[in-house]
């Protein structure tokens, strides 16, 4: 599988954030987000990864973006983690049908059942302009989203018609 390239437009999808409620990429159009796909909750690099983007959430704020975390983890893990790492990041459950967003995505990894290590900065069109896929036992930190939301911003507003 290969991630999805800058200026494809980004499949939407609706996941649970909560056992009764579903975030859908459709909610966001307007506005930047970011979708972080990580293998999984709990692990030493993912919880590394998803902390550091926890601190930069004012960062993230002055670009008016969204940030997603999505893997193929259950809600009720996600629910866990979050809670025990004070995230204020919404964590998704691409759990049934397993890694189905992960896969429409081009990030899902079969033998490991698992999503890819990988980053999409869409913009408020719903097109993805910035994707990165890191090796999954390296945190790739914030620079390279940060720099796609500031390449975002000095970008003339697109024309409605």
């Amino acid at each position: 599988m290969t991630a999805l390239a800058p200026g494809t437009p980004a499949p939407d999808f609706s996941l649970h954030s909560t056992p009764d409620q579903k975030v859908a990429l459709s909610e966001f159009k307007g506005r930047p987000v970011v979708m972080v796909f990580y293998p999984a909750d709990w692990s030493p690099v993912c919880s590394d990864q998803l902390a550091l983007y926890n601190e930069l959430l004012p960062e993230f704020a002055e670009h008016n973006a969204t940030l997603l975390g999505i893997s193929v983890d259950g809600v009720w893990c996600h629910i866990a983690f979050g809670k025990d790492r004070k995230y204020h990041i919404p964590l998704l459950a691409d759990f049934e049908p397993k890694g189905a967003v992960a896969k429409l995505y081009g990030v899902y990894d079969e033998k490991t059942g698992e999503s890819e290590r990988a980053l999409f900065v869409i913009d408020a069109e719903g097109i993805i302009r910035w994707s990165y896929v890191s090796p999954v036992g390296i945190n790739p930190g914030a620079d390279g989203i940060l720099r796609a939301l500031e390449n975002l911003a000095k970008e003339p507003a697109h024309a409605t018609h």
